[in-house]
């Protein structure tokens, strides 16, 4: 029986060009909270936000990546329209919002990369964080820190970055996968 391909194994980086794969994993605009069940080979819900709370922009993962939380890195990709869970889309990388949660005691860094899907109209013209209105990073920086909030978990923000400290934490999280 043939079925599809496990998405956490395809390329992350198109080394030619520097464009990324990202796979979605919640489209933007939904309360569901979909991920990667590796297990079953599906995408499965993990949780619902609470009503009047959406994820913003699309968030999916880097195929092959292992970030400190232990799940693959994560990135929140910018584009027209929201994509489905599973789909694979190419982006240009602009930078990273540079995160730690604290759960109980412990800090573990969670990092998240942002990235510019590769078609698209509305975005065309960002190539790097500084492209973005202040105003943005800071709402978006704090659907962060309420996101974890719901969760029980704090989340500090350690500050935003360009795309080559966020291409340091891919290949970091290539090593570590």
């Amino acid at each position: 029986m043939k079925s599809l391909a496990d998405p956490t194994r395809l390329k992350p980086l198109d080394k030619k060009d520097g464009i990324l794969q990202v796979i979605v994993e919640t489209p933007a605009g939904s309360r569901n909270k979909f991920s990667y069940d590796p297990d079953q080979g599906i995408f499965a819900l993990k949780k619902v936000l609470p009503a009047g709370m959406v994820f913003p922009y699309d968030f999916g993962f880097l195929p092959r990546t292992l970030a400190p939380d232990g799940d693959p890195i994560d990135v929140l990709l910018l584009m027209d329209e929201p994509a489905y869970p599973g789909c694979a889309v190419r982006a240009c990388l602009i930078g990273v919002i540079e995160g730690e949660q604290l759960d109980g005691k412990k800090k573990i860094r969670n990092d998240r990369l942002l990235a510019v899907a590769e078609a698209n109209h509305r975005y065309a013209n960002v190539r790097s964080l500084k492209d973005l209105p202040e105003e943005w990073l800071k709402e978006l920086q704090d659907f962060f820190v309420n996101y974890h909030k719901l969760e029980g978990k704090e989340y500090h923000l350690l500050g935003c970055k360009g795309a080559t400290a966020a291409l340091h934490l891919i290949k970091d999280a290539q090593k570590a996968a």
